[in-house]
C-alpha cells in the first residue's frame, strides 16, 4: 500500500489501482455493449415492437448526451473520485435494472440510466488513467482509456453473444458477472489515489457549454457530415444490424448477433493506433473513403444475403470510425481558445450522439411501414450522401490552404526586380 501525494489517506499501489481502474472503466462498456445481442433475445422473449428494439437501444445516447454535458466537467472541480463513486453506483441500478426486468420499459429504462452513468464516468475515467500512470508511462493511460472504451463496446457484444449461444440463463449470468465487476470497481476507486485538488466552480461547470468559435466553423462544417455519418452507421451497427441477422440472413445465432456489434467496434479501435502518427487530414480522408466504402458494402451484403460481405462493410465502417472521428477532434479542437475547448467539444459530441440515437429511432419506425431492407438502404446512402459532402469540404479546405501557402510565398510585386 502507498499513500497518495495529496492526502494520509492510505492508498492502492499505484500500478494496482492504474489497472484496477481500466477494469472497472472497461467493465462500464462491456456492459453498454453487452444490449447490441441481448435487446434481440428481450424482444424475442416479449415480443415487442421493433420500432420499441431500437428506442431501447437509442436512449443510451441520450443519457449519455445529458451527463456529459452536464456533469463532464464536475470531476475537474471535485475530484476524479467522488464522481466515479457516483457513477458507479449509477451503472450498478442500470446492471440491476437488467437483471430483473419483467418487460421492455424496464429495459428502456436500463438503458438511459446506463448511459447517464457512462457520459458521467468517461471523461472523468479517461483523464484519472492518464493522471494515475506513471510520469514515464503516460501514454499507456491513454492506451487504456481507448481500449476500455471502444474494446469494452465490442468485447461485450462479443460475450454476450457466447453467453446467449452457450446458456439459457445469459441475462443473468450477464448482469451477475457485470454487477459484481462494478461493485469490485467501487472499491478500487475508492481506495485509489485521487489525482485532482478541488477547485470552486463546480456548479457552474454544469451549465451545458455548446459553441462554435469563428476559428472553427470552416473545419467543423467540414467534418461534421463525417462524424454524423459515422455514428449513424454505429447505430445501425448497433440498433439493427443484430436483428437483421435472423430476419434478413436468416441465421439464428446469438454469437452472430454478438459478432455484428464486434467487428466494427474492433476495427475501430485499431485503426485508432495504426492512424495515431497520420497526419489529422490524411487520416480524415482515410476515414471518410472508408465510410463510404463500408456503408456500400452493407447495403451490397443486404441485398445479396450475405452476412459475411456485410460484416466485412461493418468493419470498413469501424476504419471510418476510427479515422475520422478522431481526426475530426484533432483537427477542430486546436482552432479554439483554451476557454471555448469545452464548448467545441460539446459541440461535436453533440452532433455525434444525436446522429447515433435519433436516426436508428426513426429507421426503427420505418422499418414496419418500408420493411428492413429498404429502410437500410436509405439509410446507408444518407451515411454515404454526409461522407460525400464531408469529402467536398475537406477539399475546399485543402484547396484555400494551397492557395494561401502560394500567395505567403510569392513576392510581392514591388520586391520584384525590374
Amino acid at each position: 500500500m502507498s499513500t497518495s501525494p495529496r492526502s494520509t489517506r492510505w492508498t492502492l499501489p499505484t500500478g494496482v489501482a492504474l489497472a484496477g481502474v481500466a477494469v472497472t472503466f472497461t467493465s462500464l462498456n462491456l456492459a453498454a455493449g453487452s444490449l447490441t445481442p441481448m435487446l434481440v433475445e428481450y424482444r424475442d422473449e416479449w415480443n415487442f415492437a421493433p420500432q420499441l428494439l431500437t428506442l431501447a437501444f437509442a436512449v443510451y445516447a441520450a443519457g449519455f448526451l445529458a451527463a456529459v454535458l452536464t456533469v463532464g466537467s464536475l470531476s475537474d472541480h471535485l475530484g476524479r473520485r467522488p464522481v466515479l463513486l457516483g457513477a458507479l453506483v449509477v451503472q450498478v441500478v442500470s446492471n440491476l435494472l437488467f437483471l430483473f426486468a419483467q418487460n421492455v420499459d424496464w429495459v428502456i429504462a436500463g438503458r438511459t440510466v446506463q448511459g447517464v452513468a457512462a457520459g458521467a464516468a468517461t471523461t472523468a475515467f479517461t483523464a484519472a488513467l492518464v493522471e494515475i500512470a506513471p510520469a514515464h508511462r503516460k501514454g499507456l493511460g491513454v492506451i487504456l482509456g481507448s481500449a476500455g472504451l471502444t474494446g469494452g463496446l465490442g468485447f461485450g457484444s462479443l460475450l454476450a453473444g457466447l453467453a446467449i449461444q452457450l446458456t439459457d440463463e445469459a441475462n443473468t449470468l450477464i448482469f451477475v458477472v457485470l454487477t459484481t465487476l462494478t461493485v469490485l470497481g467501487f472499491g478500487v476507486v475508492a481506495l485509489s489515489p485521487e489525482t485532482v485538488r478541488r477547485t470552486p466552480g463546480a456548479l457552474h461547470s454544469m451549465i451545458p457549454r455548446i459553441s462554435f468559435p469563428a476559428a472553427t466553423r470552416a473545419e467543423f462544417a467540414a467534418s461534421t457530415p463525417v462524424v454524423a455519418a459515422v455514428w449513424m452507421l454505429a447505430g445501425l451497427s448497433g440498433g439493427l444490424a443484430p436483428s437483421m441477422v435472423r430476419s434478413v440472413f436468416h441465421i439464428d445465432s446469438g454469437l452472430m448477433n454478438g459478432v455484428a456489434g464486434f467487428v466494427p467496434q474492433t476495427a475501430s479501435f485499431l485503426i485508432g493506433f495504426a492512424l495515431g502518427k497520420v497526419d489529422s487530414r490524411r487520416a480524415m480522408t482515410i476515414g471518410i473513403y472508408a465510410s463510404i466504402v463500408g456503408a456500400a458494402g452493407i447495403i451490397t451484403g443486404v441485398l445479396a444475403g450475405s452476412l459475411a460481405v456485410m460484416i466485412v462493410g461493418q468493419a470498413l465502417a469501424g476504419v471510418g470510425f476510427g479515422a475520422s472521428f478522431t481526426a475530426a477532434l484533432a483537427l477542430v479542437f486546436p482552432l479554439a481558445k483554451a476557454d471555448q475547448r469545452a464548448g467545441v467539444v460539446g459541440g461535436v459530441y453533440l452532433i455525434a450522439y444525436v446522429g447515433l440515437g435519433v436516426p436508428v429511432v426513426i429507421a426503427g419506425q420505418l422499418t414496419s411501414v418500408l420493411g428492413e431492407i429498404p429502410t437500410v438502404t436509405w439509410y446507408t446512402g444518407v451515411t454515404i450522401l454526409l461522407a460525400l459532402i464531408s469529402l467536398l469540404g475537406q477539399q475546399r479546405i485543402k484547396r484555400a490552404t494551397r492557395l494561401s501557402s502560394t500567395a505567403h510565398r510569392a513576392p510581392h510585386r514591388a520586391d520584384v526586380p525590374a
